[in-house]
């Protein structure tokens, strides 16, 4: 079946991020589809607005726009227009899976500890020509904001591995 994993941490895909510059128009779209809004909130720089959705039990959407000029967000848009920004994994172990990244030759930048997470970034610079973002959730994140819509199916990704352990036996 493939290559297998090089780490023992719990991940998985935790959103999709598109950036938009028409930010009405676009949540149209996800409305259309289904997609029930759980958060609207700021970027922890303020540099832009990220929006959450829920779509079906376990499938999530961000919608993000910029708030400054000039920001990497804006960059984006002008240079790419709107469209696919970044596949978030939500991680158990953020080091582990950084460091499994590194001994592959991958990229690793801008790792940041936010009040509420921990994240780093794979540059889209790879093969996939895709930028992930690696996101490790501490305690206050689910202070914050309602974990039954914060995460796949209302448990951090630790929480959930066991099921994914017993599903493969």
């Amino acid at each position: 079946m493939g290559e297998s994993m090089t780490h023992e941490t719990p991940i998985r895909i935790d959103h999709v991020g598109i950036a938009v510059e028409e930010f009405e128009t676009a949540e149209t779209v996800l409305h259309a589809l289904g997609a029930e809004k759980y958060v609207d909130d700021t970027g922890p720089d303020g540099e832009f607005r990220w929006v959450g959705y829920v779509l079906g039990d376990a499938s999530r959407l961000e919608l993000i726009t910029p708030l400054v000029a000039g920001s990497f967000l804006d960059e984006f848009l002008d240079r790419n227009g709107p469209g696919l920004h970044h596949v978030t994994c939500e991680v158990a172990d953020i080091d582990a899976v950084a460091a499994s990244l590194t001994d592959a030759g991958v990229t690793v930048v801008d790792r940041a500890e936010h009040e509420v997470y921990t994240e780093l970034f794979v540059s889209p610079h790879n093969p996939t020509g895709t930028l992930f973002q690696l996101m490790e959730y501490h305690d206050t994140y689910e202070e914050r904001y309602d974990p039954d819509h914060s995460f796949v199916g209302g448990h951090r990704v630790e929480e959930a591995w066991p099921a994914f352990d017993s599903a493969e036996e």
